[in-house]
């Protein structure tokens, strides 16, 4: 399995609704809103390099909304924590 990260810098009055978009594409495991320069961070889950093309350039980067994006292809995963469990806030 192949991960990319996408930081993505969406139109701020329209940022939940390109996050639910994002996140229901296919090749899309999560997504996230987060603080600082970007505004989203999308995880992407692929078997084959050429997908990271077809999920980002051809889907993710045509949602409305998104004004740019920047990928970063993970090579290797020093971690197996979940990664739910390390961003949750414990507000069950």
């Amino acid at each position: 399995m192949i991960t990319a990260i996408v930081f993505v810098n969406a139109d701020v009055d329209r940022i939940p609704e390109v996050a639910e978009a994002i996140a229901a594409l296919d090749g899309v495991s999560e997504v996230y809103s987060v603080t600082g320069q970007i505004d989203l961070i999308a995880l992407i889950r692929v078997r084959h390099h050429d997908e990271i093309a077809a999920v980002v350039a051809d889907r993710l980067n045509k949602v409305d909304g998104v004004r740019s994006t920047e990928t970063h292809i993970a090579f290797r995963a020093y971690s197996r924590v979940d990664l739910e469990s390390a961003f949750s806030l414990g507000l069950d």
